[in-house]
């Protein structure tokens, strides 16, 4: 079975909301063996709807539309697939009482125009709403079949698991669920990676690879169709070792889960306490770490260290570092190194990052911006620095910075 997804709303055409639908219920069709080849975004218009609905019908044996079931005059998805379909609208009793309901037991008038939310397309199967009042609808026409969602994720994600998932697999006795494992790399670009990995996507048969970038990170989605995981897993093996043999220097997880989750789960498991003193990254490394849950645990604490005033009276950096004939500045090895230790000795922890530099757009001390100095700093051996350079924006040059750090304490943790 091929799907294809048609999310209505001029919101979503004119960037106002992002469409995580979309996302998931991709993920909810590959979980079943459904492949999904288009997307489609249309506006609040019923001429056009119905154009992407007979373009969507022409190639794919599944059309999800989301979005458009509301009450008011722009809410036309209903109206189009009844348009497509050649069946006239009718209300879903039960829907509709559950929303004269809604409105009764709140004291509140029901104004006409709400009684829309419980039309259903003639001869179709109502979707029940437990988290909204529009009812869903699925239905089969010219050996197309048709579901339509809400819009709101909190209604649309619990109606498609309970009802239409269900309705789905009914239409598909012999369905292949797609199994996938995503593998998450630090400390490469999508780019190298490719190249290592090469030969495997260029030979891919039953089983896939699909690289991905995120901000400072790659992942590799490797997935099969398989009865079960099991099965899954034993066709996948094979593929899954030889990508560890390759890059298992920058292999930090084999599940979904970012860079400072993995840190914190090192932290955790070894008994290790982390801190960090921050220049330019101005408490985004921080930030990272605590949104883990737990971070607590192994987090001592950070200080933003921003000017050079700063780093002298309460970090103890240094003046003769900061100012002078011939200091090297805030931005050098130096200061990276300085900083790391000295919040290490403050902290008690055993280990430490640092970061300063010249996130932009400016230069800073003369020096070009993307320049960023790491420290790293331990109780079990010497102090490291690192020297990097990237081009990009402020915000891309302290992202990176962070993902660069976490990557190389994931590193070190890993060979203690």
């Amino acid at each position: 079975m091929k799907a294809e997804i048609v999310a209505v709303g001029t919101e979503l055409l004119l960037g106002q909301i992002v469409n995580t639908n979309a996302r998931f219920l991709a993920r909810q069709l590959a979980e079943i063996g459904v492949d999904s080849y288009f997307q489609t975004v249309v506006g609040d218009n019923l001429d056009r709807i119905v154009q992407a609905l007979t373009i969507a019908s022409q190639r794919a044996d599944l059309v999800i539309c989301t979005g458009g079931l509301g009450p008011t005059r722009d809410d036309l998805t209903k109206d189009a697939i009844a348009a497509w379909t050649g069946r006239r609208l009718i209300y879903d009793e039960p829907a509709l009482s559950r929303i004269e309901r809604f409105f009764r037991e709140r004291g509140v008038p029901m104004a006409e125009s709400n009684a829309r939310q419980a039309l259903i397309p003639e001869g179709c199967d109502p979707l029940p709403n437990d988290n909204g009042l529009a009812v869903g609808a699925a239905l089969e026409h010219g050996g197309v079949r048709y579901i339509v969602l809400p819009g709101p994720p909190k209604e649309l994600e619990p109606m498609f698991v309970r009802y239409a998932r269900p309705w789905i697999l009914a239409q598909m006795p012999q369905h292949t669920p797609l199994h996938s494992v995503v593998l998450k790399f630090a400390g490469i670009g999508e780019s190298a990676l490719e190249q290592k990995l090469i030969d495997l996507i260029d030979g891919q048969s039953e089983v896939t690879l699909a690289p991905y970038a995120g901000d400072g990170e790659v992942a590799v989605r490797v997935s099969v169709k398989a009865s079960d995981q099991e099965q899954a897993m034993r066709k996948m093996s094979g593929t899954l070792a030889d990508i560890r043999r390759r890059l298992g220097e920058h292999l930090y997880a084999e599940e979904d889960i970012p860079l400072e989750e993995a840190v914190v789960r090192q932290l955790k498991a070894r008994g290790l306490l982390l801190s960090a003193a921050e220049s330019c990254t101005g408490g985004l490394f921080a930030e990272r770490i605590t949104s883990v849950p737990g971070s607590s645990a192994v987090f001592a604490g950070a200080m933003i260290a921003y000017t050079n005033e700063f780093k002298i009276r309460h970090l103890g950096v240094p003046e003769r570092l900061l100012s002078g004939d011939g200091a090297p500045g805030a931005i050098s090895e130096e200061t990276a190194r300085t900083m790391a230790e000295r919040a290490r000795e403050l902290t008690g922890s055993h280990f430490a990052l640092s970061f300063t530099g010249a996130a932009g757009p400016d230069p800073s001390e003369g020096k070009g911006p993307g320049l960023v100095y790491i420290g790293l700093a331990s109780d079990r051996f010497p102090t490291e620095t690192y020297r990097l350079q990237w081009n990009g924006d402020r915000h891309s040059v302290r992202l990176r910075a962070v993902r660069h750090g976490l990557y190389v304490l994931w590193r070190k943790i890993g060979r203690e």
